[in-house]
């Protein structure tokens, strides 16, 4: 058992000492777009009224593989070097094009709040606050990790981009605060 311990710390240390690039960063961008699309489609989708217990996790397991994608897209942004112009503007337009359907989501989390709370399990708009913090959390931490690497140029942009969308969570985790 110790010697799968010592390998994984081994494993973890490898990981972080291998240098990514912007293809990475660029891969990464789109898991995350496909992600961001999967949550929303999930989220719109569920019914105003007779919604399933089994819908409604699907919508959790979808957050949560969503905020593994974008832990894991900061480990690799912090091991890239600074962005070139070209690699800079292709990642921000990239990062720009997911905005609209992160707003979405978190819009229609809003709007189904009704829904989740007639389900016959209590805790889901708790599970649903969690996700919602979680999510901004790893969003905010993934766009300041982009912000430390981009071009000079664009940092100003990139630094609005990532407001905006970080900001479009509050309303949603207000509504599931109260």
């Amino acid at each position: 058992m110790r010697f799968f311990a010592i390998l994984s710390v081994a494993a973890v240390g490898l990981a972080l000492t291998v240098k990514r690039d912007a293809a990475t960063v660029e891969a990464d961008v789109a898991k995350i777009s496909a992600q961001v699309t999967t949550l929303d489609n999930a989220i719109v989708a569920f019914p105003q009224t007779g919604g399933s217990l089994v819908n409604a996790l699907a919508i959790h397991t979808d957050a949560t593989n969503l905020i593994t994608t974008l832990n894991g897209a900061v480990v690799d942004v912090a091991a890239t070097p600074q962005l070139s112009e070209d690699d800079g503007r292709t990642i921000l337009s990239a990062v720009e094009a997911i905005e609209p359907t992160i707003l979405d989501a978190l819009t229609q989390i809003v709007v189904k709040k009704p829904a989740f709370q007639a389900l016959p399990i209590g805790g889901l708009p708790a599970l649903i606050l969690q996700d919602l913090k979680n999510l901004k959390a790893a969003t905010s931490s993934f766009a300041n990790g982009l912000i430390t690497i981009a071009p000079a140029d664009l940092v100003d942009e990139a630094t609005q981009l990532a407001q905006d969308i970080t900001n479009a969570f509050d309303p949603a985790i207000a509504a599931y605060s109260s």
